[in-house]
């Protein structure tokens, strides 16, 4: 098993400590080895151990999750048009190459929570095989919607408990890691519910909980109205997506008694607020932008577990836009290092991968994230990607490769002129 060893001048090993100086990553095939300080891990390299050294301002770290985005849609102005016209072997080309925008991006883990036919299962296989370059993948295949309810044309149109258990059963068969359900509407379907209205009873979501968790699945709800996110919370659902507390007068109103069920549930919330957030912001004033981020500034202030996602795929959300939308997350005064446990550690827990990613350490997933400068004084760093390692492959983003190359020639037309 060839060795890898990678050294730098900062290396945050998790976010609950403080970063390590003169630190060192030992990789050895698909796990971390060691991690610690250099000379430690050094005494178990062995002799043939192929060394990467970094730069002193340059920051070794987990690689990033992102808890929510759709591979099938090409975040163009119109990508429910494009997916229902798109026949499964364009779709999967496309998705391809958006994973590929997404380990581009430092992102080692992303959960697609909607395609169609099974496309990303299939992805998840070719990238696990080293066929295609793209971070690990955990498939929602097609999420249980109402008739023509939310996202309808992926395929999960269901109604009542035995077609929803059905349904369940039928991902499961077909690869899928965890469920989606739509307890809500969505702004993205055309002629679908209005985005606050519930499109299942408490009976059938719980009925959809109880048979996820006997496969031993997990399962992510899309709510956005207060009603969706109640019937979510009492039903058992593993995460909760948006959970934007939005009520048929299109205000957001925080329930107090469902946040206080949230917190002793341990449910996870992943906002999946857009790339973009800034000009939504700008869009609708200052005041009604306060308004309608207060729940989540309170969400964080009384400690859910929130996590990254950027529901890239939409329109605009483009897939390198996960530090735009964590910068979101510093809008509302949330300190970094707590932000970047939201999209490395606490992103993990929250998928059912902790113990796995999400931290430097023995036996994890040598999923890695070099960048040059330091990301807790400031997130714009995790932009400036110089390597990323998903279960021990490594992967230059082409971007950087380029700069690489500009640099090189640049320094050889010097040498030149001084010959």
């Amino acid at each position: 098993m060839s060795q890898t060893l990678i050294t730098a001048g900062r290396i945050l090993l998790d976010t609950g400590i403080a970063p390590m100086r003169d630190g060192a990553i030992l990789i050895g095939g698909d796990s971390i080895v060691a991690a610690g300080p250099r000379q430690d891990v050094l005494a178990l390299a062995e002799s043939d151990c192929r060394t990467l050294h970094f730069s002193e301002d340059a920051t070794v770290l987990p690689g990033l999750i992102d808890c929510h985005v759709h591979l099938a849609f090409d975040a163009g102005p119109d990508p429910v048009t494009t997916v229902i016209e798109s026949d499964d072997t364009t779709l999967l080309l496309g998705m391809t190459g958006r994973a590929r925008q997404l380990l581009d991006a430092g992102i080692t883990t992303a959960r697609d929570l909607g395609d169609r036919s099974g496309l990303a299962v299939r992805l998840r296989e070719a990238i696990g095989a080293g066929t295609v370059a793209g971070p690990r993948i955990l498939a929602a295949t097609a999420p249980l919607t109402a008739r023509k309810g939310h996202c309808w044309f992926l395929g999960g149109e269901v109604e009542g408990e035995a077609e929803i258990r059905e349904k369940v059963r039928r991902n499961a068969e077909s690869g899928a890691d965890v469920i989606k359900v739509m307890a809500t509407g969505g702004g993205l379907t055309p002629g679908g519910p209005p985005i606050h209205q519930p499109q299942f009873s408490p009976e059938e979501l719980a009925a959809a909980v109880e048979e996820a968790h006997l496969l031993g699945l997990r399962v992510a709800a899309h709510a956005h109205g207060v009603q969706g996110i109640a019937a979510a919370i009492t039903a058992g659902v593993d995460t909760i997506e948006h959970c934007s507390w939005m009520t048929e007068d299109g205000d957001c109103h925080l329930r107090d008694d469902l946040l206080a069920e949230i917190i002793a549930r341990g449910i996870a919330v992943c906002p999946a607020n857009h790339p973009n957030w800034r000009s939504f912001a700008d869009r609708v004033g200052p005041e009604r932008a306060m308004a309608l981020f207060a729940p989540m500034r309170r969400m964080a202030e009384q400690g859910v577990h929130l996590v990254a996602g950027t529901d890239a795929g939409v329109p605009r959300a483009v897939f390198d836009g996960l530090v735009s939308s964590l910068e979101f997350f510093e809008h509302l005064e949330i300190p970094r290092e707590r932000i970047i446990d939201m999209a490395t550690t606490k992103a993990a827990s929250a998928l059912g991968l902790d113990g796995q990613t999400g931290r430097l350490a023995q036996g994890y997933r040598a999923d890695i994230l070099v960048v040059d400068g330091d990301p807790l004084a400031s997130l714009d760093a995790l932009r400036a990607v110089r390597l990323v390692m998903t279960a021990g492959r490594p992967h230059i983003p082409q971007q950087t490769a380029l700069r690489a190359a500009q640099r090189n020639s640049a320094q050889s037309s010097t040498r030149t002129l001084d010959d």
